[in-house]
């Protein structure tokens, strides 16, 4: 029931900045408008605790944003309060040092 609340709380704190994102991206040019319609049709419908590995040997749980493509993740670091990109490896998403905004981790590929 607690774990239910926590995943709750965090679908509505990422779709928020989320929202926010997407009412501040200009899709106004052709690249923009792609890369929008990209980013959307990957992005996942729920929200999910993840263990990402980060260098030194350090994992961390984050949540998951934007489906891997074979290659590339966009997930949530909730203690940071902003996105990663992370790269698929045999241990999981490894990150790979791109944060900030979901939309610019995502157009950074």
């Amino acid at each position: 029931m607690a774990q239910q609340a926590v995943s709750d709380g965090m679908e509505r704190r990422i779709g928020r900045l989320l929202a926010a994102e997407i009412a501040a991206f200009d899709a106004s040019s052709p690249v923009g408008a792609l890369t929008l319609e990209a980013f959307q049709r990957r992005r996942v419908k729920r929200h999910r605790a993840i263990t990402v590995n980060f260098s030194g040997g350090i994992t961390q749980t984050c949540w998951t944003v934007i489906r891997s493509d074979g290659c590339y993740s966009v997930i949530f670091l909730p203690d940071a309060g902003y996105f990663s990109l992370c790269v698929d490896s045999d241990f999981g998403p490894l990150d790979i040092g791109v944060h900030g905004a979901a939309l610019g981790c995502f157009a950074s590929v």
